[in-house]
Order: structure tokens, then C-alpha cells, then sequence
């Protein structure tokens, strides 16, 4: 295998493109942070003391030892929140734009920020007023936050134009290879763009998948990286590579400062469960197995429970305006119950706004021949059956309400795999009948991602990542992009 030690000027314009647009946006990150704490913290000096200010004093014996003004203490806060900030690192490339590691980290340092401010209060007797610290924790935290979703929103938009990102080869086995390059290409704001591929075969006529290139084999990858002026190596895998080799490239790769990444063949596995932990020399990779029962799910029922009732009684104005308007609209009942498939295989009754005309069920075996569905799931965008009013519901999801009485009775989730027909059921695969493991959704991956316009794999796909994977806070999440989508309604019919 040909590697090569010595730099080419390919690699120095590689690295000076990245440090250039990673510092670019460090300086914003970092402009936006520093308004935001000055906000925070001066905001809650007025508020608690007005334009005049006040002094703060540190007591020695339950006597004034040490006098300080709240302009500066607010200003001593201040530097050390932007600290902070920086020591957890909030600003890391690595991160920003990606999942919510970043949001995490935002919070870790303002929580412990304050944490340690109240143990120095406590010891030195530091006569802090708890208003000050109840107004600027909070609204700073918010701020920091509420700037970085508008940035990393503003950077997901630039790099859907190739612009703040890496430009990356990947490297092993051509399956393997061209697994990672499909789901990084189908995943937005990565901030990886992936403009080449070696592969053992190594067919440079060939395309490892629609615009990705094969550029050549595996011991063309360092002149590749040269050539594309790419800063970024994927290693997808290949048993060909021996560890000396290996080693000889990441020495290649360190002296032009390319980042080295390790795509294991891991598919859909959330970064919580997967633990790396170095043995004997070795970057082992520890995944934890999904669990079903216990703590989480309690805590899961108890959201559920709470969020559903809150809705119901919220919106119950809104139950009786839709319900007049479906009986006004066609002959029949309000509502319609349909027998469908829940957790571990339970079948229960879901309830809906009525948005067919009456007799619908009898009139779907006519309509087989037409679906416009994923060949599982029977979707027809102009069907027939729907009425006037339902189509307005059916768009916005605004049938789907009902199904918070679902929630309340333990039948359904807020969040959750969409939950099947019986026949459905019938025709799955066995390995698909593990989305059955959790309780079934009002809304999910699924009605985030594309709802009606998904192909059956990517359904299948979205609910089992779902069932692998779920925490409380992705489950806000869902709810917070369901909202927006159904906003902006794309692909329901």
C-alpha cells in the first residue's frame, strides 16, 4: 500500500479553508454568547435594583469585610460564564450544528457556573440577592440557547450550499463505503460533504453512489485526499488494511492536519449507548442494548399522562367546533374508531376526527389498484372518500386529536412508531415486528420526516431507530418538529 509523508500544497490550502471558516464562525459564536450574558446578567441587575445599582457585600464574623459594587460583580459573572463556556467546549467544531451535544454542553457549564457560585457564596458569606441569580440563571441559559438554535439553523442552510463544512474521501470496502455515504448524503447539516471514495477495486470510472466519485484504490487514498484538497478521511473498513499500514496512514494523515474518522458498520445506534473505551492499545466500541421496561418508561407514562390531559382540556373548544363542522359536513358520526395494533401486539380501537364519508371501509377494496402508497401502507392522494372538511383535517392532522383520549388510557404515546392495521401486521417481516416493542404514536420520526411521501424501508427505518433509541428529551423534540410541520404541511393526504 503507497503512502506519502511529505505535504503537498493541496493539503496546507485544505487546512487554511477550514481554520478560516471555523474561526469565522468561533468569532460569531462567540459575539452572540457575549451578548447574550451581558443581557442576562446586567438585565437582572436592573430589574432587581434598578438604574441606581447596589453593593454586595462579603461578611467575615457577620461584619462587612469586603464591599462591592453590582456593576462589577455582574461584570466578574459575566467573564466567568464566557469562561466557562469556553473550558466546556461549547465552540467545538466537532459539534456545532450536529445533534444536541452542543445544547448539552451549554447547559452543563451554566448549571455547574452556578453551582460553584452558590458553594463560594455559601463559604465566604457572600450576601448574593437570590433575584438577581433567579432572573439572570434562567434568561442567560434561555439566550445562550435561543442564539445557538438561530445559528446552528444558519449553518444547516449554508451548508446545504457546500459552504462550513469538510470536504471528506471515504475509505474501505466498497458496501461498507457506500453505506455511510448514502445515510450521510441523506442526513442534512452534517457538515461533512463527501467528494470522493477509494475502495479496493478501486474503478475510477465507477461512482460509489450518485456524485461521489471512486478515485481510485485503497493505496491511492493519500494522493486522493491531496488531489480533492479534502480535510477530512472517513475509514469505513476493510479487512485488506493492516494495522502497520493503518498506523502509516494516520501519520500521513498528521502531517497534513486531515481528520481521521472511524465509521464502524453500526446503523442507526444513538450516541448515549455507545461507550468507547481504550484496551491494550485498542479503540474498543462498548453499545448497550435497548431497554423496555423499567425507570424510563415510567417516566415516559408519566409525560404522557400529563401533556395529554393538559391538551385535552386545552383544546376542548376546539373538539366541539371540529366536531360540529364534520357532522354538518357529511351524514354520520364525529368520530370514527379503527381497530389497530399496539404495544407487544395488543389490539386496541384508535380514535379519529371522521374525515372519509360513512361507508369508507366498504369502499376500499375498489380503491386497492390506485394506492399511491409504499406497497405495506395504502395511501391514495386523491381519494375519493375523503370529504371537504376532512381533507382539511386530514392535511393539518387535525384528525389525529382524538387520539390523546388513546394517550390518556394507555393505549397509545405522544410519541411512538405509527401504529399499524392488523393486516399491516400480517405482512410484516419478522425483524419488523420489533417495532411493536414500544406503544404506538400519536406522532414520531415519521411525521417529522416526510409523513405520507416515505418509502416503506424508510418508515420501517425511522420506527425501529425510534424503538432503539427514545429519550424523554428526543420526545420533545418530535412534538416541537411535529408542530412545525404540521405548519407546513408536506407530504399528508
Amino acid at each position: 500500500m503507497r503512502t506519502q509523508v511529505a505535504v503537498d500544497i493541496p493539503s496546507l490550502l485544505a487546512q487554511q479553508r477550514v481554520r478560516r471558516w471555523q474561526r469565522a464562525y468561533a468569532k460569531r459564536l462567540i459575539a452572540t454568547d457575549l451578548i447574550a450574558v451581558v443581557v442576562a446578567v446586567y438585565g437582572a441587575q436592573l430589574v432587581r435594583f434598578g438604574v441606581g445599582g447596589a453593593e454586595l457585600e462579603v461578611l467575615a464574623r457577620d461584619e462587612p469585610l469586603v464591599v462591592l459594587n453590582y456593576t462589577l460583580f455582574s461584570a466578574l459573572l459575566g467573564i466567568a460564564w464566557m469562561a466557562m463556556l469556553s473550558y466546556f467546549g461549547t465552540r467545538d467544531y466537532k459539534l456545532v450544528g450536529n445533534g444536541s451535544a452542543e445544547y448539552k454542553r451549554i447547559t452543563d457549564a451554566t448549571i455547574r457556573l452556578f453551582g460553584v457560585l452558590a458553594i463560594i457564596a455559601f463559604l465566604a458569606q457572600l450576601q448574593i440577592a437570590r433575584m438577581y441569580l433567579l432572573i439572570a440563571f434562567p434568561a442567560g441559559l434561555f439566550l445562550l440557547l435561543l442564539s445557538r438554535w438561530v445559528w446552528r439553523k444558519w449553518l444547516i442552510n449554508a451548508r446545504a450550499t457546500g459552504a462550513y463544512s469538510h470536504l471528506a474521501v471515504v475509505m474501505g470496502d466498497r458496501g461498507k463505503s457506500e453505506h455511510v455515504a448514502r445515510q450521510m448524503a441523506r442526513a442534512e447539516g452534517t457538515g461533512i460533504r463527501i467528494v470522493g471514495a477509494t475502495t479496493i477495486d478501486g474503478r475510477k470510472s465507477d461512482e460509489l453512489i450518485p456524485g461521489v466519485p471512486v478515485l481510485g484504490e485503497l493505496g491511492d487514498t493519500i494522493p486522493v485526499l491531496d488531489r480533492c484538497e479534502a480535510d477530512t478521511l472517513i475509514l469505513t473498513g476493510a479487512d485488506v488494511i493492516t494495522p502497520l499500514e493503518m498506523r502509516r496512514i494516520g501519520w500521513a494523515l498528521e502531517a497534513r492536519g486531515v481528520n481521521l474518522v472511524v465509521a464502524p458498520a453500526l446503523t442507526d445506534v444513538a450516541g448515549p449507548r455507545i461507550h468507547a473505551t481504550p484496551v491494550a492499545g485498542l479503540p474498543l466500541i462498548y453499545v448497550d442494548y435497548p431497554e423496555f421496561e423499567g425507570r424510563k418508561y415510567v417516566t415516559k407514562r408519566a409525560f404522557d399522562v400529563v401533556i395529554s390531559s393538559a391538551l385535552i382540556l386545552l383544546l376542548s373548544p376546539l373538539f366541539l367546533v371540529l366536531t360540529i363542522l364534520v357532522r354538518r359536513d357529511s351524514p354520520g358520526s364525529a368520530f370514527f374508531g379503527q381497530e389497530r395494533v399496539g404495544l407487544r401486539g395488543r389490539h386496541f380501537r384508535m380514535f379519529k376526527f371522521r374525515s372519509m364519508v360513512q361507508d369508507a371501509e366498504d369502499l376500499l377494496p375498489s380503491l386497492l389498484d390506485a394506492s399511491d402508497g409504499n406497497g405495506v401502507l395504502f395511501k391514495m392522494k386523491a381519494d375519493p372518500r375523503v370529504t371537504k372538511v376532512g381533507a382539511v383535517l386530514r392535511r393539518y392532522s387535525l384528525d389525529e386529536l382524538p387520539q390523546l383520549l388513546n394517550v390518556l388510557r394507555g393505549d397509545m404515546s405522544l410519541v411512538g412508531p405509527r401504529p399499524p392495521l392488523p393486516a399491516e401486521v400480517a405482512r410484516y417481516e419478522q425483524w419488523v415486528h420489533r417495532r411493536l416493542q414500544v406503544k404506538p404514536g400519536i406522532t414520531g420520526l415519521w411525521q417529522t420526516e416526510g409523513r405520507s411521501s416515505l418509502s416503506w424501508d424508510d418508515s420501517v427505518r425511522l420506527d425501529l431507530y425510534y424503538v432503539e433509541n427514545w429519550s424523554i428529551t428526543g420526545d420533545v423534540i418530535i412534538l416541537y418538529r411535529t408542530a412545525r410541520a404540521v405548519v407546513r404541511p408536506a407530504g399528508a393526504y
